[in-house]
């Protein structure tokens, strides 16, 4: 929670405290800044006029670092200017102060109970291995693998069409942005580096159809 109304703030964040939520509070953009690159996040409330860092500009970095964390902007602005700009900065809801904290402890909930639903989908059992997609991550008998990214998007690509090709120009094109030689050549290696991390489950493979795509 960023806003500069320090008062009525920590009121807010202890009625949150109560209802079951982790807060932490900042009193204004610099600082707040500060503490979202230090913190594990999943929603931030948002103010807009404030010291420092208004919330507009506060909410660009933070799109800068950070595609996915939820923005809220929470301000006394109620122009439909206002609003248009919080929306295209991807903010994700704008509330007008003063709000029942009430209803908004619904809110938050319930988006943050969206991403904990989409998370678990994303974890999937194939053969003996756990992948999770969000996570970037293979777990085999216990032992973690982490994949880089262009790794992790292959492998959910493939995963997402198990038992059928996936061509090489639609991998290219997804994960590179174009099918350029160097990255056809590059495409080569990750597979080879996918082939790697799966190889401790005999019960997967990935199979090349020469010079058309993967299964």
């Amino acid at each position: 929670m960023i806003d500069d109304d320090e008062y009525n703030s920590l009121l807010v964040k202890r009625f949150f405290e109560v209802n079951g939520l982790c807060v932490t509070y900042a009193n204004d953009g610099n600082s707040g800044w500060a503490q979202f690159l230090n913190d594990k996040t999943q929603l931030v409330l948002l103010d807009i006029n404030m010291p420092g860092i208004n919330g507009f500009d506060l909410a660009k970095k933070i799109r800068t670092k950070d595609k996915d964390v939820l923005i809220f902007f929470l301000s006394d602005r109620t122009s439909i200017e206002d609003r248009l700009r919080a929306f295209d900065l991807e903010g994700n809801d704008y509330i007008s102060k003063p709000y029942y904290p009430e209803e908004l402890v619904a809110k938050i909930k319930e988006r943050t109970r969206h991403i904990a639903n989409l998370e678990q989908s994303a974890v999937l059992h194939i053969a003996n291995t756990i992948y999770n997609a969000n996570q970037s991550s293979l777990e085999t008998a216990g032992e973690v693998t982490i994949l880089p990214d262009r790794q992790n998007k292959i492998l959910k690509m493939l995963v997402d069409n198990i038992g059928t090709m996936v061509s090489r120009d639609d991998i290219l094109t997804q994960v590179w942005g174009d099918n350029s030689p160097n990255n056809s050549l590059s495409l080569n290696v990750q597979i080879t580096y996918l082939r790697n991390a799966l190889s401790k489950d005999p019960d997967i493979s990935i199979t090349s159809l020469r010079n058309r795509g993967y299964i």
